[in-house]
């Protein structure tokens, strides 16, 4: 994420280092606000090893956060560094007695402070406040890469993020119906795997031409069956290329219910076509829940623009509610896709994001 910043990265035991120009602070921050797998982060400059440098930092960074309006505080440290001569206990008192000395304005509350400012004793001492929160879970790469199943909605991308935060690397397939969906449904989500890609770089957007998949299963399917058997298309198109890619597993936006192509019924006949694991990490989660992720991680705005998929605008007006698999099947059979499947593969859209 940093290539090009003049940023450099060092490596110590249960801590790395980011060291970049000034100029590039804003980049690095964003950087480490999108990694998975960092427990927290803070900017600190270190100092000399000795009680008085220490002390100093922290009556200096005191003061910065003072004037900014911060009025309680207190000191947390850690020595790794055994031989240093004062233990944690002792430079917590002692810079602590410094900052109320230099500012006695600045109070000492060890229970709800409004500013922690954290000693850390190890090849250097630093001296930091105002930690962030990471995102924590696991990095990237570390659980295998999968290929979402990525529309322009609300869900899908949730999903993405929801799977990049155990560490899967993501690929993304999207199906194109045009004129049925516009160009600017496409571009709606060429824009949200970018967002995907801030938190898992390296993703893929394959772009299916469904065009005439959703012909063949408009003009030869049961209308209540119509959204069902565009589903199957859908996954055994993903399932196809997920194997000729060597991808891991098929990743889902479905929640339990939440329409009709979702109840635990079509879910199986969805299912069926498939022999790698579907991964549906929204499964269980409602709509509020997911609107709330979606704002949080950047995505909501864009999902929520007037570009419907072809999901939406082939909703039969009464669609089948529980549908039975060997019914289903016979159905799918009936339709004769695998050409159509076929040369979808041949004449996909490949992007990679950077």
């Amino acid at each position: 994420m940093l290539r090009g910043s003049g940023a450099r990265v060092f490596l110590t035991k249960s801590r790395f280092f980011v060291h970049c120009p000034e100029a590039e602070e804003a980049k690095a921050e964003d950087a480490l606000r999108h990694v998975f797998g960092i427990a927290g982060w803070a900017k600190t400059k270190p100092c000399e090893k000795n009680m008085d440098s220490v002390i100093a930092a922290c009556v200096d960074e005191a003061r910065v956060f003072f004037e900014k309006g911060k009025r309680t505080f207190k000191i947390e440290a850690r020595r790794t560094d055994k031989s240093f001569p004062f233990d944690s206990y002792d430079i917590r008192c002692r810079a602590g007695d410094a900052v109320v000395h230099a500012i006695p304005e600045f109070k000492v509350d060890v229970k709800k402070p409004e500013l922690v400012i954290n000693v850390e004793i190890r090849e250097k001492a630093y001296v930091y406040a105002n930690a962030q929160q990471g995102l924590r879970g696991l990095p990237s790469g570390t659980a295998g890469r999968g290929l979402v199943l990525l529309s322009g909605g609300i869900d899908s991308p949730v999903a993405a993020y929801m799977m990049a935060s155990r560490g899967m690397s993501l690929d993304a397939i999207y199906f194109h119906a045009f004129p049925f969906t516009s160009d600017e449904a496409k571009e709606k989500v060429k824009t949200l795997a970018g967002i995907i890609n801030s938190f898992c770089p390296g993703l893929r957007l394959f772009i299916m031409d469904f065009t005439p998949v959703q012909k063949c299963i408009k003009e030869n399917s049961p209308e209540a069956w119509i959204t069902v058997m565009l589903r199957m298309a859908m996954v055994e198109c993903a399932d196809m290329l997920a194997k000729k890619q060597k991808l891991k597993c098929l990743i889902s936006g479905e929640s339990l219910s939440q329409v009709a192509s979702q109840t635990i019924e079509n879910i199986g006949c969805t299912q069926s076509m498939t022999s790698i694991p579907v991964l549906r990490p929204l499964i269980g989660m409602n709509k509020e829940q997911i609107i709330r992720i979606a704002e949080t991680i950047g995505t909501y705005r864009t999902s929520i623009l007037p570009y419907e998929d072809c999901c939406t605008l082939f909703t039969p007006l009464h669609p089948v509610l529980r549908g039975n698999v060997d019914e289903a099947k016979e159905l799918y059979a009936k339709l004769e896709l695998s050409c159509l499947l076929a040369k979808a593969l041949e004449t996909m859209e490949v992007i990679t994001l950077a």
